[in-house]
């Protein structure tokens, strides 16, 4: 796509934003409609009154989407890039630009489900043992500062599933559609008598994505879940699961490959020696969690605990890992009370957590042809001779407060933050590695030990003051630190943590026909901790500093009832002040200055637009588009992607009866072939990332 014809598109989009902000914000109908989140401030509010740009997917969106993964709820979120390699529970996500050098996986943003955190101490997350049939709603809260993240300088995301004391959840679904889809889940529950409570889940998801080799999916999922109403009014909710999730990643493009893909629509291989990347994973996990009122104070302890077992085959290494644990605890309180004539809250706690990777194992691969002395392609998953033994334990122990005041009915301020130490003990013995610039494996014994210790400090300020009934305006200060990962240390232990600063201000506005967000942040990040892609590789270092300024805006109107149309629209100005990259290898290796370039990934506008209606009948219809504009492949900023636009997803609903409802999902309705994502490294080898092509999903459920 040409600038011009972008450019005239980001206009019309913008003008047609612009045009539906009523006239008078101040004249609409003062009746106000508000989610409640929990995420900014540990503390149920409403959006509108946290200083901070939050989005809430509520369960009549979640409700409508296939839900394969968690990308078919984010789609379309202002601020947030979101896509997935494999249309499972691979997911790649960015808030803000912040994650956005993640292989695999989700950086930089702790995800919560329930209050539990579901990312590893130094943020690392994996989705594939959450179950997305049993989400509720999700709230994503942006920007450094939360009280919940533990060094995370992107955002928050709390996956709240659905209530063991929810009768109303029970159900059995049924889905199937093209490409092999299989979404089928069933969760019954109910009050064992007057103060207790059981739900039982089970899911199954299958894609065997035909349009290119090697790129199944599968999972299964089974939970139970326990409450108890207790005697002194207190709730107590626990829950244990297990995922096993297989999955396949199907590897990137080069030019001629993707050329190939955008005309006929099929991947047939990928450019890359190791086409035989996947991960094959089983999860248990379990929590408790406790809420008491004893008057004015609230007391909310969680405890939990995480064993997973991974078969993960990436370039080079095939990663076996056995030995993972995480445990748990939060230590939480909240105290409403007076503070010189002020209505008060105050909420704080202590978190411990300790993750444990023990003998995990590098392996060669064991099925390859070479050219010459390189591996030219790998013909099998199976794994070959060892290369590396790791034990890798990473403790952290942190403090949070948090105080609200209202000094008058229309202002409250926060004031708050947390302090969070991570302690690394990473033991390796390698016997071999992969080497990039040979192409083939080299033996030789070592042993090295590695104790990096970070202290994160994450402050934060921020006020709401209601202009009107409807319309209140905030102004934010935040800060968090973020940690590098134990792979990123592993790679380079020079590597120091990231500082993130944000200031912010935005404008919020909520009423019975209108619901308008805007956001306008400036975030510099001072050591920010970036990727370097070269022949296939990533190496990570840390860039002087990155600045990055932005707009995230979300607008919703009800014209009648039932009916809701809107939009949202960002805008990522993110650049270099201070970034030396490192390239070349070997005796050639050198640096080059990238100050003043933008960082690459992130389109400078991004816009999708959205229509939904429910009818008395039970008739529901939705349809969104989402567009990314062109971007910066590389550091160097020497070739841009062209992006993407209008890819539309409908999804078409009848709840016949109350008990019985049948829908139809059809994503990428008009089959467009593009690039999820396209890189090119160091010496100048593109690489792309295939969109999926037009699917469609036909869902039964019956709900009792």
């Amino acid at each position: 796509m040409s600038s011009a014809s972008l450019r005239r598109r980001v206009c019309a989009s913008a003008i047609t934003f612009v045009a539906l902000i009523p006239p008078a914000l101040a004249e609409d109908d003062p009746t106000v409609l508000d989610e409640i989140s929990v995420t900014a401030t540990r503390s149920e509010r409403a959006t509108k009154d946290v200083p901070q740009s939050i989005s809430v997917i509520g369960s009549e969106r979640i409700e409508a989407e296939r839900m394969f993964n968690i990308k078919d709820a984010l789609s379309g979120t202002a601020g947030v890039q979101v896509d997935s390699k494999n249309g499972g529970s691979d997911v790649r996500l960015s808030i803000r630009g912040a994650g956005i050098k993640a292989a695999y996986g989700v950086r930089e943003i702790m995800v919560l489900r329930d209050g539990v955190p579901m990312s590893d101490p130094d943020s690392f997350t994996r989705f594939d043992f959450i179950d997305t049939q049993d989400i509720d709603r999700i709230e994503v809260a942006k920007g450094p500062g939360s009280i919940f993240s533990t060094g995370s300088a992107g955002g928050t995301i709390q996956i709240l599933s659905k209530s063991v004391f929810d009768q109303t959840a029970n159900r059995a679904r049924i889905g199937l559609g093209t490409q092999g889809a299989q979404n089928l889940h069933m969760r019954w529950g109910g009050m064992i008598d007057d103060t207790q409570a059981v739900a039982v889940t089970a899911s199954r998801r299958v894609l065997e994505n035909g349009w290119r080799h090697w790129n199944n999916f599968e999972t299964n999922q089974a939970g139970f879940k326990y409450g108890r109403i207790m005697p002194s009014g207190g709730t107590w909710d626990s829950e244990i699961s297990f995922s096993n999730s297989f999955t396949q990643l199907p590897g990137t493009m080069n030019t001629s490959q993707f050329n190939e893909y955008r005309t006929t629509g099929r991947q047939n291989d990928n450019s890359d020696a190791f086409k035989n990347s996947g991960r094959d994973a089983w999860t248990l996990f379990g929590n408790t969690r406790y809420e008491q009122d004893f008057g004015d104070f609230t007391f909310r302890p969680r405890v939990y605990a995480n064993h997973w077992e991974h078969y993960h085959p990436v370039t080079g290494v095939i990663n076996v890992s056995e030995g993972n644990y995480i445990f748990g605890t939060d230590i939480e309180g909240e105290y409403r009370h007076n503070l010189a004539g002020m209505n008060s809250t105050l909420v704080g706690g202590v978190t411990l957590r300790a993750d444990l990777s023990l003998d995990a194992r590098k392996y060669a691969y064991r099925d390859y042809t070479t050219a010459g002395t390189r591996i030219k392609s790998t013909l099998s998953d199976r794994q070959g001779g060892l290369l590396e033994t790791q034990d890798t334990k990473n403790y952290l122990a942190g403090v949070f407060a948090q105080e609200t005041l209202t000094p008058t009915d229309r202002l409250s301020v926060d004031l708050g933050g947390r302090v969070d130490r991570s302690m690394f003990e990473i033991d390796t013995d390698k016997r071999g590695e992969y080497n990039y610039a040979t192409g083939n494996y080299t033996w030789g014994a070592s042993q090295s030990q590695a104790t990096p210790s970070f202290t994160l400090v994450s402050p934060k300020i921020g006020a709401s003051y209601k202009l009107t009934p409807t319309l209140t305006a905030y102004a934010s200060l935040a800060q968090g630190d973020q940690i590098p990962s134990s792979s990123e240390l592993t790679s380079n232990p020079g590597l120091t943590t990231a500082q993130s600063r944000n200031y912010e201000i935005g404008l919020k506005h909520r009423s019975n026909q209108w619901q308008f967000d805007a956001a306008l942040y400036y975030n510099p990040v001072k050591d920010d901790i970036v990727q370097v892609y070269e022949n296939g590789q990533s190496v990570y270092q840390n860039a002087g500093q990155t600045e990055k300024k932005g707009f995230d805006g979300t607008l919703t109107y009800r014209p009648l009832p039932g009916l809701s149309i809107g939009g949202s629209y960002t805008y990522s100005d993110y650049t270099y002040d201070r970034f030396a990259e490192i390239t070349g290898s070997g005796a050639a290796k050198t640096t080059t200055s990238r100050a003043g370039n933008r960082v690459p990934l992130i389109p400078m506008h991004q816009y999708s637009l959205f229509a939904q209606y429910r009818h008395d009948s039970g008739l529901n219809a939705r349809i969104q588009t989402i567009s990314w504009g062109e971007y910066w492949m590389d550091n160097a900023n020497t070739e841009k992607y062209g992006g993407y636009s209008f890819v539309t997803n409908v999804s078409l609903g009848w709840d016949i009866t109350p008990e019985h409802a049948i829908a139809l999902n059809i994503d990428n309705v008009f089959d467009q072939h593009y690039a999820t994502e396209a890189k090119k490294d160091t010496n100048g080898s593109k690489t792309f990332g295939g969109a999926a092509p037009r699917s469609f999903l036909a869902t039964y459920t019956l709900k009792f």
